[in-house]
């Protein structure tokens, strides 16, 4: 009987995890790993080859595979950002609504001390129309934090419809272009993807895209037929939410089983997770938030590293994804919303509860559903989500869901 097994020859999770953690391998799933950076067994593989580089859609600008993604407001995140610099990784996200702008204000100190590698850096942050249309006061804000004149990527942040991009933002977007204060324009989107991606490569003045893509959602027909299309319009495509966490957390065998088997080939599943959205050369990079330097070094190895993903081993992940596609809010929000007689956005509370469940992280729970308006917030114990959970095609217990994000996070 091997030492993770228990007597009756099951995988033992606790063993298997501290064995894990004794050879010092880390998850690169952002704000959560296999073990904590904290234990002494802990080692970083640090890379020491450069950062493989694609262009970015029809710009031809060169970008990092990877991308840097979360919060960087606190002195710690200095060196953070000098590691990103030395690894190569030089397409930096961030956005206004980020810690109510402390994130651009951390990397605007960076830019303040060190002038000089701005112009190593793709720099990329957002803007909500949620929290409000004057686009033009708000980013001559965003800059004056990120101490620079210009943003080379600019995202209006998590649209549901490509209706929402209408044309004062192509007007707004060519305007601020010939200023000089943004060099391309696109979108993010965690909703509703696949028709905001439809409707883009309809759009000659959508430069890039940011959008939840994983191994979970790459084989879907419709979403295979969307990245194509935005491919060949020559958008730029960046991947996030690409470890296809969901809002529960099933903890089954078959997670241990593929951790496992990922664990002999000398990388963890998270990398793997990476690669299998690597190995679309349509992506331009991976945008992962990276709270420390442990999992930036991890995720930086991953995308150094040379070996393919085997066809078992897609298939693996594959038949993983649909084991446990009833953990997983596939963001088709307009199926479920619809059919409710006041609109909640179940997709970001599902959201809410996958940075809880799957990144381990309560605070980034907790203030992303302090976004959402108030009177969501009292919907969610209020309304019957029988009829949204009848629409849902990964079954999911939406109602459940709904009521365990009030109790955790009103």
């Amino acid at each position: 009987m091997s030492s993770h097994e228990d007597r009756s020859g099951k995988p033992n999770r606790r063993q298997f995890f501290k064995k894990a953690a004794a050879i010092g391998l880390g998850a690169t799933l952002g704000g959560s790993s296999l073990w904590r950076p904290h234990q002494a067994s802990a080692q970083i593989t640090i890379p020491n080859e450069p950062m493989p580089r694609r262009p970015f859609g029809r710009s031809g600008i060169m970008v990092s595979t990877l991308s840097l993604g979360g919060m960087f407001d606190i002195l710690n995140n200095r060196l953070m950002l000098a590691k990103a610099l030395d690894w190569g990784v030089n397409y930096w996200d961030t956005a206004e609504g980020y810690g109510g702008g402390r994130s651009e204000e951390g990397i605007g100190r960076w830019f303040a001390r060190n002038p000089d590698t701005r112009k190593q850096v793709f720099l990329v942050t957002k803007l909500s129309t949620r929290r409000g249309g004057n686009f033009e006061t708000r980013l001559e804000e965003s800059l004056k934090r990120l101490h620079t004149d210009y943003v080379d990527l600019f995202f209006v942040h998590g649209i549901r419809s490509i209706n929402e991009m209408e044309s004062s933002l192509k007007s707004w977007a060519q305007t601020m272009k010939k200023a000089g204060k943004i060099r391309l324009f696109g979108f993010s989107t965690h909703s509703n993807m696949e028709e905001c991606l439809e409707g883009a490569a309809k759009l000659p003045w959508i430069d890039g895209i940011m959008f939840t893509y994983n191994y979970r959602l790459m084989h879907e027909p419709r979403m295979k037929e969307a990245v194509e299309a935005c491919y060949r319009a020559g958008i730029g495509l960046t991947a996030m939410k690409t470890q296809g966490g969901g809002p529960v957390k099933s903890d089954s065998e078959s997670e241990i089983e593929m951790a496992g088997r990922f664990m002999q080939k000398g990388f963890t599943d998270n990398q793997a997770r990476l690669m299998a959205v690597w190995q679309d050369k349509r992506i331009a990079s991976i945008c992962s938030q990276m709270p420390n330097l442990t999992i930036m070094a991890t995720n930086a190895v991953a995308a150094l590293d040379q070996t393919h993903l085997s066809q078992s081993d897609r298939a693996f992940l594959a038949q993983y994804s649909k084991e446990t596609c009833g953990d997983y809010c596939a963001g088709c929000e307009r199926l479920c919303s619809e059919v409710l007689a006041k609109r909640v956005p179940i997709n970001d509370v599902m959201r809410c509860l996958m940075y809880f469940h799957s990144y381990q992280d309560f605070g980034l729970a907790r203030s992303t559903f302090e976004t959402l308006p108030t009177q969501t917030k009292e919907l969610l114990t209020q309304l019957d989500f029988s009829e949204a959970e009848n629409s849902c095609p990964r079954n999911l217990p939406i109602g459940k869901l709904m009521r365990e994000a009030a109790t955790l996070f009103v």
